[in-house]
């Protein structure tokens, strides 16, 4: 109970957004509740997922989820911790896709971004999906970020942001 699981509708337009991006792609589950959005992005080809979350009862979902998947370590890591502190620290090198859901209202959405773009987390020329409430607020974006498009589904909506790759 303490996840929002993202609806069916929002989901599927998640994944109409990213269809052409997955193959083969290094995603990120920040924020990860039910491991929902990883998981299908799994099922989608992308190669690797990290799903992050501190909740502890929401990670062994993930947990459960993964098993129930039949995916592996190698495809599937479960990282129990803080968000921010992962990003901070991360050995694993970039992604091409992140999956950005974070508990609504507050700044947490704004300051995941800025964790993103301060820790150069994000290949040029990624995505970040960004699931939100209406109202919650995410602009100014970091610099070479750009929300290339804004859906909206009732009270949720989607901002694709993607990182401006270098000129040649």
């Amino acid at each position: 109970m303490t996840t929002r699981p993202t609806t069916d509708k929002v989901k599927e337009s998640v994944f109409n957004i990213l269809q052409f991006d997955l193959a083969g792609a290094r995603v990120l589950d920040l924020f990860a509740g039910s491991g929902q959005l990883g998981l299908e992005a799994l099922s989608r080809g992308a190669a690797v997922c990290d799903f992050v979350e501190q909740d502890r009862a929401a990670a062994q979902a993930v947990e459960s989820n993964i098993r129930a998947c039949g995916l592996t370590g190698s495809e599937a890591r479960l990282h129990r911790g803080d968000a921010f502190a992962f990003a901070a620290a991360q050995p694993r090198g970039r992604y091409d896709i992140i999956l950005l859901d974070p508990p609504y209202g507050g700044a947490l959405l704004r300051h995941a971004l800025e964790t993103i773009a301060q820790f150069d987390i994000l290949t040029e020329d990624g995505i970040i999906l960004c699931e939100k409430a209406h109202e919650d607020e995410i602009a100014p974006l970091p610099a070479g970020y750009i929300c290339q498009r804004e859906y909206k589904y009732g009270q949720i909506m989607l901002c694709k942001i993607v990182r401006e790759g270098e000129e040649a």
